[in-house]
């Protein structure tokens, strides 16, 4: 039985109703909406915490869906979860893909800035190579401008410390 049938979150259970109306009422092909299946139930899962079984899902529907800014948001949130799961370098590469599809995914720019902070560029002050933290944080500060170019309302925190470490232009 599909996650989405057996998910008992009235959120979930909301998006799935909806998610199935307009499945019937926009013109797609099958392998669309079976794409689309495996993606909400990689979501479902994600939120869940189960983080094997939302992969499976959206490794399928990547093999399904044909879309580029449909297999953006799928790329984007396998990158969440290999953040979540600590796998920083499979993350990156993940949101690179993410934004090679849509280049307009600030927070996938958001989450690369705060790895090359507060992973790389922490760990390298850590380890007593300041040279080396400087390089982090300032990509993580070309990130975060891309980001707040894109959403200028957002990313006060990010915003705050360009502008105290004047790497704000």
């Amino acid at each position: 039985m599909p996650r989405s049938r057996i998910n008992g979150n009235f959120i979930d259970k909301t998006f799935s109703i909806v998610a199935n109306i307009l499945l019937r009422i926009i013109p797609t092909t099958s392998g669309e909406k079976e794409a689309f299946t495996y993606y909400r139930d990689g979501m479902s899962a994600q939120s869940e915490g189960n983080y094997a079984e939302a992969l499976q899902n959206y490794y399928e529907a990547m093999r399904l869906e044909i879309d580029p800014y449909d297999r953006s948001y799928i790329l984007y949130n396998i990158g969440l979860i290999h953040t979540r799961n600590g796998e920083h370098t499979k993350a990156l590469e993940y949101y690179f893909r993410a934004l090679e599809r849509n280049p307009f995914l600030p927070q996938a720019l958001n989450n690369m800035a705060v790895i090359c902070h507060y992973d790389r560029g922490e760990q390298a002050i850590r380890q007593g190579d300041s040279e080396i933290a400087e390089a982090w944080f300032d990509q993580a500060a070309e990130y975060w401008k891309q980001a707040i170019a894109l959403t200028p309302g957002n990313y006060i925190e990010a915003q705050n410390w360009l502008k105290i470490t004047r790497r704000f232009e």
